[in-house]
């Protein structure tokens, strides 16, 4: 079933939710959307009106949730849901819940996602002071790492499947124009199947400082990534990848998330 669009979520705590959206719409350049859902738990981040992001389609959205860690998911916008659906399923997938129009699925390790229907979105947003939120880091247990690297191999046809520049890297890259790829990452112990939201960065140090600016905190520094906490109480890497290609940088051929 061939994917024509991306969206990378933000599940931030419900108590905290407009902290979420302040700190988002400010390091992605957006707008938040009106709230909707049955609780008014989601919303889409807009690209502004300016030069760069006019005439470019939204990738981020954000809801609040009231119970578990904060974390993230991916949405797969495709033509036909219920074919997705039904695909995924024969694939490995379990379906979690239904709804008029969309699902939300599991995956082999357990992590949610989306299937939901493509409305023409077709042209990512621009890089937004030197960074790019591009990827959906999937944090693995070792026991289950190898059956969900097959599945979303798998689920994720057409796209390139290959190990990354560390062995607990497995990186899922999209075809030209879809804004979200996946990384599938190995953990170092046994416990329940996460994610995170990652950005590339051209410099990791100066994107540190703009988003401590706007209330992030620093959990933990690496060669070539640092982990971040936002104001809403999520983690996510800021990492050192090519924010226009994804890639890692020409220049270094280093280690990157």
């Amino acid at each position: 079933m061939s994917i024509r669009w991306t969206y990378a979520f933000a599940d931030r705590a419900a108590a905290r939710f407009s902290r979420a959206r302040e700190f988002w719409t400010a390091v992605t350049d957006t707008r938040a959307s009106e709230p909707r859902g049955e609780h008014g738990e989601f919303v889409t981040l807009l690209p502004s009106g300016n030069t760069a992001g006019a005439g470019t389609d939204p990738c981020v959205k954000l809801q609040a949730v009231t119970s578990g860690e904060p974390g993230a998911h991916l949405d797969l916008a495709v033509d036909d849901v219920d074919a997705f659906v039904a695909s995924a399923v024969r694939t490995g997938a379990e379906v979690h819940a239904g709804h008029d129009g969309w699902a939300v699925l599991r995956s082999p390790a357990g992590q949610l996602f989306c299937a939901v229907p493509w409305h023409g979105e077709s042209v990512r947003p621009p890089v937004v002071r030197g960074s790019r939120l591009d990827q959906i880091c999937l944090d693995v247990p070792p026991s289950a790492h190898d059956a969900e690297v097959a599945f979303w191999t798998r689920l994720l046809d057409g796209w390139e499947s290959r190990p990354g520049s560390l062995p607990e890297f497995h990186v899922i890259t999209p075809p030209p124009g879809l804004p979200v790829r996946v990384l599938v990452q190995r953990l170092d112990e046994e416990r329940p199947a996460s994610a995170h939201l990652d950005l590339a960065c051209a410099d990791i140090p100066a994107t540190r400082a703009r988003h401590e600016e706007l209330g992030a905190v620093h959990v933990a520094g690496h060669p070539h990534w640092t982990v971040l906490r936002d104001p809403a109480g999520g983690l996510y890497c800021l990492t050192g990848r090519d924010p226009e290609t994804g890639g890692l940088p020409p220049r270094t051929g280093g280690i990157a998330r």
